[in-house]
């Protein structure tokens, strides 16, 4: 299997770290990203680059000058809120994106494998399985969360069409270092950029809420382990550890060396209450493991 990969995406906070882990390891990388919130100076050195939309005849166009072997595909409109208010908006990026890229993919004749980031939150919805393994129904309680489905639907048809294996990267919640402070998402990031600011903290409910936190350069690894054994199907990509947001805080307080508690608000409505991810099928399927724990990370993404 060729070793060229595309990623789109590859200026952002996921992509970039992804990106940068390729190079290391040896693969020829080209980057796509639009810039509406990656850094052009994330894309690492020895990458070739396009500044273009994950829509646009510009993306297909780089797509079939590459040729790559492997698509990454991280480029990505991510704020849940936003999704709400403009579904249509949300569905354009995510799945129209997505449609563009494929259909370049098919034909360039190039294409022989897929890695896509899922949500393995958003996706799966509330939940009756905790940790949630791959097997559980995907039943998205918002629009992002059913565009992720819905691509990972879209994907079965190029691989079913096509041949091309597909791995679904479901992530949990990715933290660590380059997300932005004052982006769309990213409870890590906003807590950690208000506390190095000497800015209140504003935890929304009781702070009971649970997620399953994982480092950004662990799901960089997942991304290198499928792309070289070219895994087909779902795999969740978390830590299956369960941490609330009151937790969350307090780790991060206690490494920023600051002792003031966090503010509360009314609870956001129709937030999920629970979201942890089974990742043993990673173990099993392509050796991956969550190795940074949670304090680690948290103390890495601080500095």
């Amino acid at each position: 299997m060729g070793k060229r990969i595309l990623i789109t995406g590859g200026a952002g906070f996921i992509g970039s770290t992804v990106a940068d882990l390729f190079v290391e390891a040896g693969w020829d990388v080209a980057v796509l990203d639009d810039l509406s919130s990656g850094k052009r100076e994330n894309v690492p050195r020895g990458a070739r680059f396009y500044p273009v939309d994950v829509r646009s005849a510009a993306a297909a166009e780089a797509v079939r000058k590459e040729r790559p072997q492997v698509i990454c595909h991280h480029a990505a409109q991510i704020d849940v809120r936003r999704s709400m208010a403009d579904p249509r908006f949300d569905a354009d990026v995510n799945v129209g994106g997505l449609l563009n890229l494929m259909q370049a993919a098919a034909a360039a004749g190039s294409v022989e494998h897929v890695l896509f980031a899922s949500s393995g939150g958003a996706t799966y919805g509330d939940t009756e399985v905790i940790p949630t393994p791959e097997t559980h129904p995907q039943a998205p309680v918002s629009h992002y969360g059913a565009a992720k489905a819905a691509s990972e639907l879209y994907l079965g048809v190029y691989r079913a069409a096509l041949g091309i294996p597909v791995a679904a990267l479901r992530y949990a919640n990715v933290y660590g270092p380059r997300q932005d402070p004052h982006g769309e998402a990213g409870v890590v990031a906003i807590f950690s950029g208000r506390l190095l600011e000497g800015q209140p903290c504003t935890v929304y409910g009781d702070g009971g809420q649970t997620r399953d936190y994982v480092f950004v350069g662990d799901v960089a690894r997942a991304n290198l382990l499928a792309a070289e054994q070219r895994h087909d199907g779902p795999l969740n990509v978390g830590t299956g550890v369960e941490t609330d947001v009151n937790a969350l805080y307090a780790h991060l307080a206690r490494a920023a060396g600051v002792d003031r508690p966090a503010e509360h608000a009314p609870a956001r409505p129709g937030e999920q209450r629970r979201s942890c991810i089974d990742p043993s099928l990673a173990g099993r399927a392509i050796g991956w493991r969550p190795e940074v724990p949670l304090a680690d990370g948290l103390s890495r993404t601080l500095e």
